[in-house]
């Protein structure tokens, strides 16, 4: 579980300096594992056996570690958000849970399984959740997502093409020092693997999620936080599926050259619905720019602009479902769901074999998605309206989720 603008894991760390002043680890001594150090581990409880007085943690990165508590040990609960110990309060080894995230202090051993806890600070399975949603909330009201199109670092302004079922618009966001910016780091595919970043990263066809305010005229965005990425966006068949490794063969429908996608733990699957159930969604693919499907009446402001990308009111949406909003209202789905011959699309971030793509994001049913998209561009030409952002590339930016 993860909560906050990052990984708990990672405010659990920040407390880890408040509370002790733990020693870090030689070059020689870092391990891969970001959730282990010399001195404690970090994950999520998978098992406690009170009566043994152990817990079994498994960290993000999927590494077990048996933690032992003793009469000796310090147990404090601290509300996610929260980075130093100013606010927790005391609890006992009976309070805490599986599922609750936890920092267990002490002398991890050498091969990095165990570690006997001084303390032990815990994070609720229920908080963390509730947490985790009121950040989804506010980056669903006060967010935006597009595809950069200019990066001018002189005047520290990044402008993005916020694209929605009713039309493109550029969004200017400038990035002063105030602002917090994060950058996914190669075949990372959660938003918690972001990383600090600078405007310099920046790239044309990068994909940006920010937190803030739009301007009234909707041109431009006052961003408190920015997370960009390298991203690739695919569309292709699937050919073969191999559920025990989490791999799936695919087609990119535009190179026509095959592809690995390879499905991790953290990866979210979706599906897209058939035509014929797009009525849950408001409208169908058969509907006009910002209306709904025909013989159907439409909202009293059915027609009336609102910014691209974002929930409320203002130019560029032309009252057309978003798309970003419709992907992550989509269900969820299991590997197993998916099927040879589905077409689907996949967001990864670009990693090292550009054969290989490792999945952030991949909806199922992707047919009537792409058909709804074309329709909307060959509508846009038809009337007059410029030909989309070759950066924006299928226009579908849904690589960088929520926290």
């Amino acid at each position: 579980m993860r909560a906050h603008f990052f990984a708990t894991a990672l405010v659990l760390a920040t407390v880890t300096g408040a509370y002790a002043q733990t020693p870090q680890a030689s070059p020689s001594s870092q391990q891969a594992d970001k959730g282990i150090t010399p001195n404690s581990a970090i994950g999520e409880v998978k098992a406690l056996d009170a009566a043994a007085r152990q817990l079994i943690v498994k960290t993000d990165a999927g590494s077990i570690v048996t933690v032992t508590v003793s009469d000796k040990t310090v147990y404090m609960r601290l509300a996610p958000g929260e980075t130093t110990l100013t606010n927790a309060t005391k609890i006992t080894l009976s309070d805490v849970a599986e599922g609750d995230r936890v920092w267990a202090r002490g002398k991890v051993s050498e091969d990095l399984k165990s570690v006997p806890a001084a303390a032990l600070i815990v994070m609720n399975k229920a908080d963390i959740a509730k947490k985790q949603e009121a950040d989804r909330a506010e980056w669903r009201r006060r967010g935006i997502l597009g595809v950069v199109s200019a990066v001018n670092p002189e005047a520290k302004e990044i402008t993005i093409s916020s694209r929605s079922m009713g039309g493109t618009q550029s969004v200017i966001i400038p990035v002063s020092e105030k602002v917090d910016v994060r950058r996914y780091a190669p075949d990372s595919i959660k938003f918690s693997d972001a990383k600090p970043g600078t405007i310099s990263e920046v790239k044309v066809g990068d994909q940006l999620r920010a937190l803030g305010e739009r301007s009234s005229d909707g041109a431009r965005f006052t961003a408190e936080k920015v997370v960009t990425g390298s991203l690739r966006t695919v569309a292709s068949t699937v050919t073969a599926l191999d559920a025990a490794t989490g791999e799936i063969k695919v087609n990119d429908l535009q190179t026509k050259q095959p592809l690995t996608v390879v499905i991790r733990q953290d990866a979210v699957l979706r599906k897209f619905p058939a035509a014929g159930e797009m009525a849950m969604f408001g409208r169908g693919p058969g509907a006009g720019p910002g209306g709904p499907p025909s013989g159907q009446q439409g909202p009293p402001n059915g027609n009336r602009p609102q910014p691209a990308g974002a929930g409320g009111p203002g130019p560029g949406r032309g009252g057309g479902i978003n798309i970003q909003e419709m992907l992550e209202r989509l269900p969820t789905i299991a590997l197993a769901d998916v099927k040879v011959g589905d077409t689907i699309i996949v967001s990864s971030t670009k990693g090292a074999d550009p054969a290989r793509l490792t999945a952030i994001s991949l909806v199922s049913g992707a047919d009537t998605l792409l058909n709804m998209i074309a329709a909307r561009q060959q509508q846009q030409q038809a009337g007059g309206q410029p030909a989309p952002n070759p950066a924006a590339g299928l226009g579908v930016q849904f690589g960088i989720g929520l926290p």
